[in-house]
């Protein structure tokens, strides 16, 4: 059993920028408080709103003091609990969330941002959950998405628009997937149709659908709108990529009722991963220390699924990805 550590080591930054004034620091680490509970992270996922709170372009967080810490996502092993804590004692396996900070050695949070992590869920996909999972979920719970729908998902090999497209899946939707030519094979794993970007692609839609579309979620950012008008969404049910930025910016309030409005859906999030019905792809996975090279690499726009951090690798030696070899030889 882990000792309750004395100190953490966290990512933090002391002024706007991008991924280089990204800085890994050793801070005190006060035991938790009442209802609180102290968490080594094994750990911790990358969301693309982590580098636009970073670059100063969110207005929420314009009065966070100096230094600021960084992620939300993490899952650990919970090794201290405070007063009133009777959910989670010492050894219990969690997957969490925060504001900011998840990025660190160890957390400390109010066991209500906590949920119990199955065996069944690897660490690796139990670090990237919370946000891209919370986000997708609510956007397809605001849709009313279920059978009988046709649903357009753009970004759709992406980390929050893949578990869309496989959950509205798994609610019995027909989901049409718009992708670039590398992501089709994926897709069609996934039972997700799949659509080529670039123009001409409202008729391929139509085509690929086979019946009316009467949804739309627009992760890519590029004319969504038009698109959602020319194949005849409803507005009510087209959401946008400035919708999504609003929805993850309220999961990240810390405030306790957004706290638990955020942990409520995180543990049906972990329920529908129990019972499989999406799988979180892990496409980059680094080392701690790593991280200002996990942001490059998210800022690239390329990966499938969700870039991780591990603060216990067994290796930090790299493997060839085949998005890489794709790249190379575009």
């Amino acid at each position: 059993m882990t000792k309750m550590p004395t100190t953490t080591t966290v990512v933090e930054y002391d002024a706007a920028g991008d991924a280089s004034v990204l800085t890994v620091r050793t801070r005190p680490l006060p035991p938790p408080g009442p209802g609180e509970v102290t968490v080594e992270v094994m750990t911790a996922g990358l969301n693309h709103i982590d580098s636009f709170i970073r670059a100063g372009t969110e207005s929420g967080w314009a009065d966070e003091p100096w230094p600021r810490a960084s992620g939300s996502d993490f899952a650990g092993i919970v090794v201290a609990v405070g007063a009133g804590v009777s959910r989670f004692g010492k050894g219990a396996e969690v997957i969490g969330h925060v504001r900011e900070g998840a990025q660190a050695t160890f957390v400390t949070v109010p066991a209500g941002a906590l949920a119990t992590k199955p065996r069944g869920i690897t660490w690796e996909q139990a670090g990237g959950l919370y946000l891209a999972g919370a986000t997708a979920l609510s956007t397809l719970d605001e849709l009313r998405i279920g059978p009988g729908d046709v649903l357009v998902v753009s970004a759709a090999a992406g980390g929050v628009g893949s578990i869309e497209a496989q959950i509205a899946r798994h609610l019995g939707a027909k989901v049409i997937g718009t992708c670039g030519d590398r992501n089709f094979d994926y897709l069609r794993q996934l039972g997700i149709t799949p659509v080529r970007y670039g123009e001409g692609i409202a008729k391929r839609i139509r085509d690929a659908a086979g019946a009316p579309v009467t949804a739309m979620i627009d992760n890519f950012g590029q004319d969504g709108a038009d698109l959602a008008d020319e194949l005849g969404v409803s507005p009510s049910r087209y959401r946008s990529s400035a919708d999504r930025r609003d929805t993850e910016l309220r999961l990240l309030q810390g405030d306790p009722p957004s706290i638990a409005q955020g942990t409520q859906l995180l543990e049906r999030l972990v329920a529908l991963a129990e019972r499989r019905a999406f799988t979180l792809l892990v496409s980059g996975f680094y080392a701690f220390d790593d991280v200002a090279e996990a942001y490059d690499d998210l800022a690239r726009l390329h990966s499938r699924g969700k870039i991780i951090l591990g603060m216990r690798p067994v290796t930090r030696v790299r493997t060839l990805r085949a998005r890489d070899v794709f790249e190379a030889a575009k």
